[in-house]
């Protein structure tokens, strides 16, 4: 178990502290020139303490480095790694509201983190896509059905099939907004997603039903057909537009 570091109760005056509050020294330097990006997947080996000395989990006990997308994890974690090089030793003292806050989960700690992580590599992220030309509103060649949902087939499919709305089915897809701001992609992550078209929002459940296997088509989904205008905490308001290539119908 690597020991408690002795400046874990509070950063060091030559820790280099970020606009957020996010405290590093670096421990060991690096031997590579690249750093990741806020969506890239990195691979390292950490321990994490509380303030109090506390060891509350360590990649290096376990014996195995782990990897991870950058934008899945704590703020942190997201911004500090993106200081790093590989081959380089980090000291974090991470402040709670960019960890898991001063009441977090059944099981995570609280407040301030200090962890010590070692970079071992960096895989770069797909590129984002294109932000579409016609994002902002349907063009006169979209088909708009009763419900206000448009669509337009940007690549024809080799199915004759089309999905029922009790099916699962494989997609790769990206949104944005009518602002071309992306705001989530499969094709980002690197890996598809299946689902039942029947736990989805309108706009999907009805569009992807119109789609064969292999085509990839634009949709303009109205806000009514989405997550509204007063949308819950994360997801995006008004219309959206997405590109959806059906893979499968399960």
């Amino acid at each position: 178990m690597p020991a408690a570091p002795s400046d874990v109760n509070a950063a060091p005056a030559d820790a280099i502290v970020s606009p957020t509050g996010l405290a590093s020294k670096v421990i060991k330097a690096g031997d590579g020139a690249e750093k990741p990006g806020p969506a890239d997947t990195v691979t390292v080996h950490y321990s994490g303490w509380t303030t109090d000395g506390k060891q509350f989990d360590s990649s290096v006990d376990r014996g195995k480095t782990i990897s991870f997308a950058l934008n899945q994890v704590i703020a942190g974690w997201t911004e500090g790694l993106q200081l790093m090089v590989v081959g380089e030793t980090r000291r974090f003292w991470i402040p709670g509201n960019l960890a898991y806050g001063e009441n977090p989960r059944s099981g995570a700690p609280k407040g301030m983190l200090v962890f010590d992580v070692e970079l071992f590599g960096i895989e770069k992220a797909p590129e984002p896509p294109p932000v579409p030309e016609d994002v902002a509103a349907p063009p006169a060649d979209a088909h708009t059905t009763a419900s206000g949902l448009a669509s337009k087939v940007l690549a024809a499919g080799n199915g004759s099939r089309h999905p029922k709305a009790t099916d699962t089915v494989e997609v790769h897809y990206s949104g944005w907004t009518t602002d071309g701001k992306l705001f989530d992609s499969s094709v980002v992550r690197g890996e598809t997603i299946e689902f039942p078209l029947n736990r989805v929002i309108p706009g999907w459940t009805e569009g992807v039903q119109l789609m064969v296997g292999g085509e990839k088509r634009r949709f303009w989904i109205p806000a009514k057909l989405a997550y509204g205008e007063n949308p819950p905490p994360g997801a995006p308001a008004g219309m959206l537009v997405f590109d959806v290539e059906l893979i499968d119908i399960l």
